[in-house]
């Protein structure tokens, strides 16, 4: 009997996920004193992935309550959209009195990029993004996927070790009207270098004359100046333009990684355009995964709705920002001690990343010398430092720095 070609012959194997598949190279490394440094997780200073209080008590009154878990809206937990809409724009928001905005529950800031992504091409199926150069290295692929034809902007200047920020200008000032522009609104994936200040300004009056469309990627929330600080950027897009995107995540400030709760937030014109979108986004999402998950949104909108536990989740998220602050202060004075070269850029980063100014081949030889890992791109995860590991990164790293072009491709030392 003849055996026929499977119809998935031609299936090729996909590359390694640039975070991911670190990881997964990380878990079967046998060597005692490996370091993780490139998944974007926050730890604790014990290495641990940490509960906050206001989460347990939060979903302790959950389970207290026997509150079944039938499906969801289409758009999500209603207590849950409003108390995270309230979280974003304030109380009082122009934008939110108008009813301009409408808000959906996303399956986590990735789903809420996806969601996002879809939306836009299916109403300006002919627009480009324009993504950040370099930028969180699921943002290319994720918009590709959805059908974009992707093009960059220049950001980060590894000789200053801050933005490119004239040239960014120029470049938007370029921009075909009509195109998505992917910003980042605090904390930026991977540098930690963020447009500050007066540089919004700029910024938005750029993209209100080009007409381009701004989708900002909020994951950070509290991890850069505080929770209400943060949110600015947003609400100033809000109010100063007739259309906008964000995508929110609170996988880092509720510390709720694997109950995926996220957010999507579109700016229309008038109330009448965002029921149109509202009425396209429920489409989108019932022939993707139909509705959210319950649990983590329940657990986020009461702490939201407490004034106790939210006092207590504030204070908790100025905690983790604190201690990441710590562990730069830390590992730069570390670097200061054992080589000449100068770190102190490090300080001026925000939220878990940095950027460290190491080559691809020096990140490789960092992996395969001392079992240290971080993406190839430079980018570190400060917030995976803490008492017991940082001697041990700082030593592997001025070590790395110390090897000639010949020594950096030599295999890792004996444990």
């Amino acid at each position: 009997m003849k055996v026929e070609e499977s119809l998935l012959a031609n299936v090729k194997m996909a590359p390694r996920d640039a975070i991911l598949g670190l990881t997964e190279l990380y878990v079967a490394d046998p060597h005692p004193k490996k370091v993780n440094l490139g998944v974007g997780v926050y730890y604790d200073d014990q290495g641990k992935v940490p509960l906050l209080e206001c989460v347990r008590k939060a979903d302790e009154a959950l389970t207290a309550a026997g509150v079944a878990r039938p499906y969801l809206a289409m758009d999500g937990f209603p207590d849950y959209v409003r108390q995270v809409q309230s979280l974003l724009f304030g109380p009082g928001h122009p934008a939110v009195a108008a009813g301009r905005v409408t808000t959906v529950q996303a399956v986590g800031g990735t789903g809420g990029l996806k969601v996002g992504a879809d939306f836009i091409k299916r109403f300006a199926p002919e627009a480009a993004v324009y993504l950040s150069d370099p930028t969180y290295d699921n943002h290319r692929p994720l918009f590709e996927e959805a059908g974009f034809r992707i093009e960059t902007y220049p950001y980060y200047d590894p000789r200053t070790r801050g933005i490119r920020f004239t040239e960014m200008l120029a470049c938007m000032r370029g921009i075909p009207k009509g195109s998505v522009v992917l910003l980042h609104a605090c904390c930026h994936n991977p540098t930690g270098v963020d447009i500050r200040g007066e540089q919004w300004d700029e910024v938005m009056k750029i993209v209100a004359e080009r007409r381009l469309l701004p989708f900002l990627d909020f994951a950070y929330q509290g991890f850069g100046d505080g929770v209400e600080e943060d949110a600015q950027v947003a609400r100033r897009f809000a109010q100063a333009l007739p259309a906008a995107l964000v995508a929110m995540s609170f996988s880092k400030s509720f510390s709720l990684y694997g109950e995926r709760v996220g957010a999507l937030f579109v700016v229309a014109a008038d109330s009448g355009e965002a029921a149109k979108v509202l009425s396209n986004l429920k489409r989108m999402i019932r022939t993707n995964y139909s509705n959210p998950p319950s649990h983590g949104a329940r657990i986020v909108a009461a702490v939201l709705a407490s004034p106790e536990l939210r006092a207590l989740w504030v204070k908790e998220v100025i905690g983790m920002r604190d201690r990441v602050r710590s562990m730069r202060r830390e590992l730069v004075e570390r670097l200061k001690k054992r080589i000449p070269e100068d770190f102190s850029f490090i300080l001026q980063q925000r939220g878990i990343f940095s950027y460290s100014g190491l080559s691809r081949e020096q990140m490789v030889a960092m992996r395969e010398r001392y079992a240290v890992y971080g993406i190839e791109s430079g980018r570190i995860c400060v917030a995976a430092l803490n008492s017991r590991n940082l001697d041990y990164v700082a030593d592997s790293i001025a070590a790395t720095i110390k090897l000639s072009t010949d020594e950096l491709a030599k295999p890792r030392a004996a444990a």
